[in-house]
């Protein structure tokens, strides 16, 4: 297994097979699970195997499957599935976290995201320090010898920021700081995040996992002394976990995740580049394109610029109107999906910022965020320029 490549993983790894021999995964539904004896049930609570479970809160076998798979995938020794992909951002920092822990954190985030790190952790007693994620010496300046934690969005929501994640890694274990990262824009296809010295990575599987709209998700994925003697412990007492249906949804998902974010990444790639040489938007963002401040990072980071690509209308009234004219675009708040998603962060996922805060991450009142799908990429294009034409 250690010789095949990401897609073989993504079909094969992790495979629990019952009595029957099935092919496709099967779905464990139980909340609980049976023991021959009194002394069994005991042991099990003592230590349980890696085979042996006790009640779906704590894990299952079809959930054991996913966080398998997707550890494979990853290059992590082990994965604690979760309910969601903020229930996997806050497990993975409030299992290790306590009063008087210092964090340092790139600014630029997902808006659940902040609120996790300026408004429940501050809450009790965890120092936060913001910086600018794509600034090396802030973060030499912000990192102390007490800090415990580095958190960041390898490319930031939505503005597509790309930070260095091997020289953030040398500055953070410099201190002995555990670097945890969300990884979503960049998807477990393009992702080398742990090769590259990050410690924790973490996944909203609602993503590019499921890829379909279907099922909310997320993944921890790190050593296995961090996964089973961190963040399990946690995740079990507090209820977080993922279920086994979900677990199933995601199963199937990872198997044709490499397929579709590649061409999702081709179209994305194709997007950007005809929409920035047509000249008729106020900016085109993407880390693919040379325009782009870290596009050199970007290929030397991943293989691709990712599947999302934000633009700018030039005003709010602009961007609705947009917006309104797309005929194949759904506007949703969703992203890694088959279906084209576009959002105007402003007013829907970044709404509770304030307009000072926003301007100072890029969230410009004409910032429309672009998930890009598997449609044809000569009807996406055609359906943009047409609302375009009307803004």
């Amino acid at each position: 297994m250690k010789t095949w490549k990401k897609r073989t993983k993504a079909v094969h790894t992790g495979t629990r097979r019952s009595q029957y021999n099935e092919v496709s995964e099967a779905i464990f539904m139980t909340q609980g699970f049976v023991y021959d004896t009194a002394e069994d049930a005991e042991a099990r609570f003592i230590k349980s195997g890696d085979d042996e479970f006790i009640y779906a809160r704590y894990g299952n076998p079809t959930v054991a499957m996913f966080e398998d798979r997707i550890a494979a995938l990853e290059g992590a020794e082990a994965g604690f599935a979760t309910a969601s992909g903020m229930a996997a951002v806050n497990g993975a920092l409030s299992s290790m976290l306590r009063a008087g822990d210092h964090v340092v954190s790139a600014r630029a985030l997902f808006g659940s995201c902040l609120y996790i790190l300026e408004e429940i952790l501050t809450r009790y007693g965890v120092e936060v320090t913001f910086v600018d994620g794509t600034d090396l010496a802030a973060w030499k300046t912000a990192i102390r010898p007490d800090t415990k934690v580095v958190f960041f969005e390898s490319i930031s929501n939505p503005t597509l920021e790309v930070i260095d994640i091997e020289a953030v890694s040398k500055l953070a274990h410099a201190v002995d700081a555990t670097v945890i990262i969300d990884n979503v824009f960049a998807t477990p296809v393009y992702s080398d995040a742990i090769a590259q010295g990050a410690d924790v990575v973490v996944y909203s599987a609602t993503k590019h996992i499921d890829g379909q709209g279907r099922a909310l998700g997320g993944v921890i994925l790190g050593s296995r002394e961090f996964i089973r003697g961190t963040v399990e412990p946690y995740m079990k007492h507090t209820g977080g976990s993922m279920s086994p249906f979900t677990a199933w949804v995601m199963l199937k998902g990872l198997e044709t995740m490499d397929l579709r974010v590649r061409a999702q990444a081709t179209t994305a790639q194709y997007l950007a580049e005809n929409l920035e040489a047509d000249g008729k938007l106020a900016q085109v963002i993407f880390p693919g394109l040379p325009s782009h401040a870290q596009n050199a990072l970007t290929t030397a980071q991943m293989e691709a610029g990712g599947t999302v690509l934000s633009i700018d209308a030039g005003s709010q009234a602009a961007a609705f109107k947009l917006l309104n004219a797309l005929e194949i675009w759904t506007i949703s708040n969703n992203l890694g999906d088959a279906k084209s998603i576009a959002t105007h962060p402003a007013t829907t996922t970044h709404q509770r910022l304030s307009d000072d805060t926003k301007a100072m991450l890029g969230i410009t009142p004409g910032l429309i965020r672009l998930s890009v799908g598997l449609e044809d990429s000569g009807d996406l294009l055609a359906d943009l320029r047409a609302a375009i034409a009307v803004m």
